[in-house]
């Protein structure tokens, strides 16, 4: 029966599966199994693989054979299986692309409300006619709207004049985020009131997501991790015992 041997420890293929579950790792387990079941059909060309691996050797300094085998011989892993964590992130990636890289534009129309960054200038005060003072005085010309948050705003924002971002739109305030998205640039909006604060604001710059090569990658990778999450709770897993009767059996991994 296959074991684990750590030093003069002896650790049984049962023990190794319920220590896996004490030091929480299954889960990761979990995830890795249906990771690596998702991308087993992913095909790598001759030259994708030579290139992927030898990157690999590079980035983890395996300049040699020997240093490679040192490796394997360290981690307990065959040849075959130091191959397949080497090409592991492009076949994922090739996954990633074949699942969803027809829809990407579809779906970056549907995020694009969370990925539009803006600047925008914010002064609060719980003074309300503190507030309308301020505004006719930046809306006027008579004072700059960086000195007048230095000197009366009462947030962290008093350290930049006011100035907030470039920030993705949907970290701001709800509500400052609906006025944002409708203003025009450089428009002092009027005071608002949010709960004890009376708020002014004014944009600065609108900065509208592109479908590039970046975003490209955060949307794959986030819809990735969104099927991942999907499969992980719709298959759940548990430690089975082969025979309840025997306490020392060893138990069985079941993926539901």
């Amino acid at each position: 029966m296959a074991h684990i041997q750590l030093g003069n420890q002896t650790i049984t293929a049962a023990e190794a599966l319920s220590l896996l579950a004490e030091y929480q790792l299954l889960s990761q387990f979990q995830r890795e199994l249906i990771a690596n079941k998702a991308i087993a059909t992913i095909e790598l060309t001759p030259e994708e693989k030579a290139t992927t691996i030898e990157q690999f050797s590079q980035q983890n300094k395996l300049s040699t054979q020997e240093a490679i085998t040192a490796v394997q011989q360290q981690l307990c892993i065959t040849p075959i299986q130091f191959e397949a964590i080497a090409t592991r992130e492009l076949r994922v990636e090739k996954f990633k692309i074949a699942t969803w890289g027809n829809k990407l534009e579809q779906y970056f129309l549907q995020y694009k409300p969370q990925l539009d960054k803006v600047v925008y200038s914010l002064l609060r005060t719980d003074n309300s006619e503190i507030a309308q003072e301020l505004f006719f005085r930046i809306q006027d010309g008579d004072a700059s709207f960086a000195d007048c948050a230095k000197e009366y705003s009462q947030g962290a924002e008093a350290q930049t004049g006011g100035l907030i971002g470039p920030v993705p739109i949907s970290q701001a305030h709800p509500a400052i985020a609906q006025k944002l998205g409708t203003s025009k640039q450089g428009q002092v909006l009027p005071p608002m009131k949010l709960e004890n604060w009376y708020v002014i604001v004014r944009l600065e710059k609108f900065i509208g997501a592109q479908l590039d090569d970046a975003t490209r990658a955060m949307l794959l990778n986030h819809l990735f991790e969104q099927w991942l999450a999907e499969q992980i709770q719709n298959t759940p897993i548990s430690l089975v015992n082969d025979n309840p009767a025997i306490p020392s059996s060893t138990p069985a991994l079941v993926m539901s």
